[in-house]
């Protein structure tokens, strides 16, 4: 499978959980899950400037273009890294507003049925991702741009697991609701430190 059909499928499974996950996380007061729909919708788009940046990569030079788009690729990684470190500040921040404000009931059993879902649909997702046998440039680079696309799938798969641990504990415990936006918090510390990383080493293999 080619690298524009892998990315595709990604794609395709990014939307497909955002509608599940927006009305989960709405009906169930889940800050977490509302997070995890976002955070799908976002990806979406970081793909599809992906896709376009691999097909810009893959043009001939041209007169105005002598030496074609070799940075496409590089740039696109670094609106997806920059994209999802914007979200997850975002998203840190309500959740510290909802622990200091106090949370509301949350549901957990369909924030524990959602999330276990879009666990195993991005799960299925990064191992797509990951077989990618074109993930290095013909010099043998590595390609930042697929990789910020893997970082993103991955780092949702273990997001919505720890929400799904979550619901389990909201649900058997019949409170400590203030977990949703703990564990909402502790994804976006996490996700956002790793995105600051790529950001870094983005930009430098833009300037090299």
């Amino acid at each position: 499978m080619s690298r524009v059909m892998r990315l595709t499928v990604v794609l395709l499974l990014n939307l497909g959980l955002v509608t599940a996950l927006v009305i989960v996380g709405l009906a169930a007061h889940s800050l977490a899950v509302l997070a995890a729909g976002v955070d799908y919708l976002a990806d979406a788009g970081a793909i599809g400037v992906s896709l376009l940046a691999i097909w810009l990569a893959s043009r001939p030079p041209s007169r105005a273009r002598p030496h074609g788009y070799p940075n496409a690729t590089n740039i696109a990684a670094l609106v997806n890294a920059g994209w999802l470190l914007v979200l997850n500040i975002a998203i840190a921040a309500a959740a510290i507003q909802r622990l200091a404000e106090g949370t509301r009931r949350v549901e957990g059993l369909p924030v524990l049925i959602v999330s276990g879902i879009a666990a195993a649909v991005m799960l299925a997702g990064t191992l797509v991702l990951r077989g990618d046998p074109d993930d290095s440039s013909e010099d043998g680079e590595e390609d930042l741009n697929v990789k910020a696309v893997l970082l993103d799938t991955a780092a949702d798969a273990a997001a919505a697991a720890g929400v799904a641990v979550s619901g389990a504990v909201i649900l058997g415990a019949d409170g400590w609701y203030w977990l949703d936006p703990a564990v909402a918090l502790l994804i976006a510390v996490i996700i956002g430190y790793n995105a600051q990383k790529l950001v870094r080493k983005v930009i430098a293999a833009i300037r090299a």
